[in-house]
């Protein structure tokens, strides 16, 4: 599914025709249901008038316990509940930087950023030049409404250890109830979201199985949702403040990631839990990631079929379309001189069912062509990158060093996620809200002061005992040279 267009497109099963109105369309009047409408209102009034460390919680609680299509529509202009939060969030933090001259970002404005604001421009950019229409430009104002100022607003909001508990206390209990609301679907095939409209009353089947999808778009992104979350969850128990909490919404992630009956979801959670495992031999991991290098440069020269057809033999629910996700990946590849540049609006006339780019990689090429998916990866790597450094910053410091692995855990829990799906609903907040919490984490730990060598070695603080001064003579050489002799 297309993020860029997703705000104005129009619904219709049939490809061909949902390639060609990817601008303009959507309902045609107001769609959002009066206790929403309350709930939004209520909770623009509390980003205004709470703290600043506590406007992100009303921010949070509406936009993933209510459907994305709950809109009001304004002489033909889609306002989307998500875009009156973004608006109330920005009014906060411009009358904070006039009435009390706090900073946005200040010095916290980093590369990921800047791969983020030329990501998103590119995708904008990509899209005006396809189309080559008015209503391509009103589009992308839209997108980078939510997009751009979701991100920043969500930066603004997380940047001290005691922001990010708080958020990912947040996401737990959001997460537990989501688990709950799932887990009534799967049992008795009704969504209690769908009496406010946005999302269907029945959920989804495949191959006999129910597919809860709560207030998402679609099932995927539901369990996705849950199951990028849990090593968040783990981080939350493992800092000894909400135990019973980070238990609940644990299960309530995996009740997601299991009611939706998604491969997918199953894969991004199991990769993030077994990562926790390689704790331990850390030290090896660049050994270990070049290892996994060549096995798939030796499987790609043995295999018939190119290795990423491994995916299609992935089936964890039943019913998975593994062979589709792979089909999608050497479509893609084939056609790199069709997308490279500013991405493409043809891919449905690749092949049967090419038009849904169930993958956030190849999403991003054709949507936007080769610079914005250069810079989606260059992100992520950076992420990565930023995590190892602070890890190596505090490395006297286990228990810190700990809570930067978990993060970067939930981090790998989605790279592996984006090979089953493309986020372009409410979960684009919760990856963002990730990125966030990665940033703040790793600036906080790479602020912490350099400690004194004899901090870091047991050996340098040992004192000679008498035994050892009467051997060495009188007057010890030196706390270092003594105990070498």
């Amino acid at each position: 599914m297309n993020w860029t267009a997703y705000f104005a497109m129009s619904v219709d099963t049939d490809a061909t025709a949902a390639a060609q109105h990817y601008i303009g369309g959507g309902a045609d009047s107001s769609t959002i249901h009066p206790s929403v409408l309350v709930a939004m209102l209520v909770a623009i009034v509390l980003m205004w008038v709470l703290p600043r460390k506590y406007v992100i919680l009303p921010f949070m609680a509406i936009i993933f316990l209510s459907p994305l299509g709950e809109q009001i529509d304004i002489s033909g202009l889609h306002f989307f509940v998500i875009r009156f939060l973004i608006l109330a969030g920005w009014m906060r933090m411009g009358w904070e930087r006039i009435a009390q001259k706090k900073p946005i970002l200040g010095k916290r404005f980093n590369k990921v950023d800047k791969f983020f604001l030329v990501w998103a421009m590119g995708h904008s950019i990509a899209v005006v030049l396809l189309w080559r229409s008015g209503a391509a430009v009103v589009n992308q104002f839209g997108v980078l409404w939510n997009v751009i100022g979701g991100y920043f607003l969500i930066r603004h909001l997380i940047h001290d250890r005691s922001d990010i508990l708080r958020v990912v206390k947040a996401l737990a209990v959001i997460t537990t109830i989501l688990g709950l609301a799932m887990l009534n679907e799967k049992l008795r095939m009704q969504n209690i979201f769908a009496f406010i409209g946005g999302v269907p009353l029945v959920p989804e089947m495949r191959d006999g199985h129910i597919r809860a999808q709560g207030p998402f778009m679609h099932p995927l992104l539901a369990g996705s949702f849950g199951a990028t979350c849990v090593p968040l969850f783990i981080w939350l128990w493992y800092q000894g403040k909400a135990k019973a909490l980070a238990v609940a919404a644990g299960l309530g992630g995996i009740a997601m990631a299991v009611t939706c009956a998604c491969s997918t979801p199953l894969m991004a959670g199991l990769a993030g839990v077994a990562a926790l495992f390689i704790w331990p031999v850390r030290s090896k991991l660049r050994m270990m990631l070049w290892s996994m290098v060549a096995c798939l440069v030796l499987l790609q020269i043995v295999m018939k079929a190119p290795v990423w057809f491994l995916i299609a033999r992935i089936d964890l629910a039943g019913g998975s379309s593994g062979y589709h996700r792979a089909k999608l990946i050497d479509t893609f590849l084939r056609h790199f001189w069709d997308w490279w540049l500013v991405g493409t609006k043809d891919a449905f006339s690749w092949g049967w069912d090419m038009w849904d780019t169930c993958n956030q990689y190849i999403q991003e090429g054709e949507g936007g062509g080769l610079i914005p998916l250069v810079c989606f990866i260059l992100m992520i790597a950076y992420c990565f990158r930023r995590l190892g450094k602070a890890m190596r910053r505090v490395r006297w410091n286990s228990k810190q060093e700990w809570s930067l692995w978990i993060l970067g855990c939930a981090l790998l829990s989605h790279v592996v996620g984006f090979f089953g799906i493309s986020y372009f609903d409410q979960t684009q907040m919760a990856w963002f809200i990730l990125l966030a919490i990665v940033l703040a984490a790793t600036s906080l730990a790479m602020a912490e002061p350099k400690p004194k060598p004899a901090a870091l070695d047991p050996v340098l603080l040992h004192e000679p005992s008498a035994l050892e001064k009467e051997w060495h003579g009188t007057r010890p050489k030196g706390r270092v040279k003594a105990w070498m002799e």
